[in-house]
């Protein structure tokens, strides 16, 4: 008797305590208050067994017991009496616990109608409540079915053992539901930190093959020797129970599956798992790896590319399994999904699964990089265009604009001057003729600046050949540049017509200004939809080009039109090269 009061007053502070945690989440304040109000009837039970209150113990455990704590479970993780089934079997919960307060002989009944009007609740609360709601039924499941498994047991041992009371069973019952306010307190507080969901699903399953197992060797011992007409010996009952276990590991296979079909759901095969994932996975790597968890039933996934955690799905786990995402020969990132609580490793069913979507999510993963690359080249095109035109307004503020007022005012000044200063005026003619041969210069840099004229009028090739021949070397000697075009060039889209043509005139002026050399050839030609160019010297380097702001002009230029180029000093000169897609013309 002592045992069951102590730990029945543990119980009531434990509940007290988990009332109070509860109502500080505000998420189920009418569960908490319940709880809390359970507790405080355990505890005034177990004060009047202590202080030998005559009458008032009884009362107040079967409050606790038969009203209280079922009016909790029925109010959690919410309470939903505007609903028609949840009002009834809130209303039968209560009268069942009412009567049993008030009425000895009704505790028995009412028992077995409070454990039905739970059952149901727990079932219809799941059927229609959201996913925190069934997370919180989850937990305070797991801890019921723990209990249930484990008295029941106990239970069905003491019976067959022969023993004639069950004095132990009520301490042992009241220590295992000591799990229960904690489960309610983390299904509200911390319903992620695990995944629930395995948890209730091994659970099940254990407690089901354990009764099963226990049963079966119970009632086939029992058989046995009711053939026999005398106990069995030790060793028949070793080998009975050896011949049963070889049904264990089958049992576990078929129940896990009913269990998660019953409780959870379809976790179908993996080819319709992998053809449900294929319907859902999309662009966003976080919405994908949540398929991937709600149809294995994971507590974690997340998807790595370059050590880097791009999206993840779920509370991080201990114990994870990391698969490599290939497209082709590349690996593009992986895939790291956490084991389920108890797992060591993925079941060859789940890797399946994983395996055949591993390629939708590293299409999602380069699909999602393509669009970043994509942003960042737009943002560079963007820029690119600002700061032309930036130097547009500045050249036409800055050079044309002073210049063609002074044009202006020069126009002025000589017609005042006409009649009154012939000469004068005359002077101011000509001062006016240079400064608008100075404002037809700037205009014809501006435009070059825009488009080199020479594209227009000569073409890609001799455009570049005009400007060869018009080279020296830094003591003023001609350089000999030789450009070799093997076939006609194919019609260009002026993006690429002004990159090439800007990439080989920056080329060759690093030539002149600082590879100190005899000659240059330039060669261009078409391979696989690219415009290839090359720009070699025979100038002598020891060291390794610095790169500058020349470099970086010819890099900017081949990537903003989706080519690419190397250059660098070679022990037979310098070479720059590059590859600019041909364009839409």
């Amino acid at each position: 008797m002592t045992a069951v009061l102590v730990v029945a007053a543990l119980l009531g502070v434990e509940t007290v305590a988990a009332g109070w945690v509860i109502g500080q989440a505000r998420r189920s304040r009418a569960a908490a208050a319940l709880l809390v109000l359970s507790g405080v009837a355990l505890l005034l039970g177990c004060a009047a067994v202590v202080l030998e209150v005559a009458g008032a113990a009884p009362p107040a455990f079967r409050a606790a017991a038969f009203l209280l704590l079922p009016l909790t479970v029925v109010a959690y993780p919410r309470l939903a009496w505007r609903e028609p089934v949840s009002f009834v079997l809130l209303v039968v919960v209560a009268a069942a616990g009412v009567l049993s307060v008030v009425w000895d002989v009704a505790g028995d009944p009412m028992a077995y109608v409070l454990v039905v009007a739970l059952l149901l609740h727990a079932w219809w609360a799941y059927e229609q409540g959201d996913a925190a709601d069934r997370r919180a039924l989850a937990w305070t499941s797991l801890a019921w079915i723990g209990v249930g498994v484990v008295v029941s047991a106990g239970g069905l041992l003491a019976e067959s053992a022969g023993a004639g009371d069950f004095a132990g069973l009520g301490a042992a019952f009241l220590v295992l539901v000591l799990a229960v306010p904690a489960a309610m307190v983390v299904g509200v507080v911390r319903p992620e930190v695990v995944d629930v969901r395995g948890l209730v699903t091994r659970a099940v399953v254990a407690g089901s093959v354990f009764v099963v197992y226990l049963s079966a060797a119970l009632g086939l011992t029992s058989i046995a020797e009711a053939l026999q007409g005398e106990p069995l010996g030790v060793t028949p009952v070793v080998v009975l129970c050896g011949l049963l276990a070889f049904g264990v590991r089958p049992l576990q296979v078929m129940l896990r599956g009913v269990v998660d079909q019953l409780l959870f759901g379809d976790r179908p095969d993996p080819l319709a798992a992998a053809t449900t994932l294929a319907d859902r996975i999309g662009d966003d790597p976080a919405l994908a790896l949540g398929a991937v968890r709600e149809a294995l039933v994971l507590p974690y996934a997340s998807i790595r590319a370059g050590g880097e955690v791009l999206a993840s799905s779920g509370t991080e786990v201990t114990h994870t399994r990391v698969l490599p995402l290939r497209l082709g020969a590349d690996e593009v990132g992986e895939v790291v999904v956490g084991l389920r609580a108890g797992d060591l490793g993925l079941s060859p069913a789940d890797e399946d699964v994983l395996r055949i979507v591993a390629p939708l999510l590293a299409q999602t993963l380069r699909a999602r990089r393509m669009s970043r690359d994509l942003q960042r080249s737009r943002e560079a095109v963007v820029g690119a265009v600002e700061e032309e035109r930036r130097r547009l307004r500045r050249d036409l503020h800055d050079g044309l604009g002073p210049t063609l007022s002074g044009v202006a005012f020069a126009t002025d000044a000589a017609r005042n001057q006409v009649r009154t200063d012939p000469d004068r005026a005359e002077e101011l003619l000509a001062q006016l003729r240079a400064t608008t041969a100075d404002a037809i210069t700037e205009i014809r840099r501006l435009v070059e600046g825009l488009r080199p004229p020479a594209l227009d009028e000569l073409g890609l090739e001799g455009a570049i050949r005009q400007h060869a021949a018009t080279l020296h070397s830094a003591s003023g000697v001609p350089l000999p540049v030789a450009v070799d075009v093997p076939a006609p060039l194919p019609p260009l889209s002026a993006a690429t017509e002004v990159a090439a043509y800007r990439i080989v005139v920056e080329a060759l002026t690093n030539v002149v200004r600082h590879a100190g050399a005899t000659s240059a050839s330039v060669s261009l030609c078409v391979e696989a939809g690219s415009l290839r160019l090359a720009v070699r010297d025979d100038g002598r380097s020891a060291a390794g080009w610095v790169p500058g702001v020349g470099l970086s002009s010819m890099r900017e230029r081949s990537s903003q039109v989706g080519g690419t180029l190397t250059a660098g000093a070679t022990e037979y000169g310098g070479v720059v090269e590059a590859s600019i897609p041909l364009g839409s013309v």
